[in-house]
């Protein structure tokens, strides 16, 4: 689909790139911290979140995220290297945006579904109960990224990422409006889960249930913004002028 677009269509995609809030040494800072923060976030899902859980997965979880963990981890600082991430800037974005969604989205994520199958407290969220939920939960997620697809993609197919100040005024303000019926429907759907979430587990502690509703919230809100990474990576393998040279500077299509 995205083959029958052309340069033009993504250059408003180039701003981070251009500002350097995108650049290779500012990304391997990043993956700098990322290392502690992912080490953090795993000892936080395992010692605490998943001490008292009933899910059903939890060991096989707990095993999996430890080993996509560790590998993060060890790529992270690998492309945090100046002369790693000058040879191979497009992989050091496509690490980029895994250890982003395991930070923000899937630790977080991971962590929630712990602490609603918590036994303290008098659940009534039984094995299936949560199974159901975790599915339920991951359906939801997947037409999320689905529906954001097709919203972003429409808006590269109508020209609203071509570059000039007029256009991007009126992506700018198109986006505005077009988060607003996500808005209300992302929290309507929020109140209902926290409503569930608090019948079937029984939890009566507001810092746990925030600590969920973050979790969960944080889950979506990743995946939101997951189509605008992948087509940012697409346009580093495709185009030039989205790539640094060995010097830091970014290139041009010339």
């Amino acid at each position: 689909m995205l083959k029958r677009l052309s340069l033009e269509d993504f250059e408003a995609l180039r701003k981070p790139l251009e500002s350097g809030r995108q650049s290779p040494a500012a990304l391997a800072g990043i993956l700098v911290l990322a290392v502690f923060l992912q080490v953090v976030l795993y000892a936080l899902e395992y010692f605490v979140a998943a001490d008292t859980t009933i899910h059903p997965y939890k060991e096989e979880i707990l095993s999996v995220h430890f080993w996509i963990n560790l590998a993060l981890v060890i790529l992270s600082i690998i492309y945090a290297v100046p002369a790693v991430y000058r040879r191979s800037g497009r992989i050091q974005y496509l690490v980029s945006i895994i250890v982003a969604q395991n930070l923000f989205g899937i630790s977080f994520f991971i962590s929630a579904l712990f602490f609603i199958g918590r036994q303290r407290g008098g659940t009534n969220m039984t094995e299936e109960h949560l199974l159901n939920f975790t599915y339920l939960l991951l359906l939801l997620g997947v037409v999320v990224f689905v529906a954001t697809f097709i919203r972003f993609y429409l808006l590269l197919h109508k020209g609203y990422y071509r570059k000039g100040e007029k256009k991007d005024a009126l992506r700018e303000r198109f986006e505005t409006k077009s988060y607003i019926p996500a808005a209300i429907i992302g929290g309507i759907g929020l109140i209902f889960i926290i409503g569930y979430i608090s019948k079937m587990s029984g939890i009566d502690d507001i810092q746990i249930i925030f600590f969920i509703t973050l979790g969960i919230l944080l889950f979506y809100l990743m995946l939101f913004i997951l189509p605008e990474q992948l087509v940012i990576l697409y346009c580093k393998f495709r185009f030039k002028s989205f790539n640094f040279n060995n010097r830091g500077y970014l290139e041009s299509e010339d």
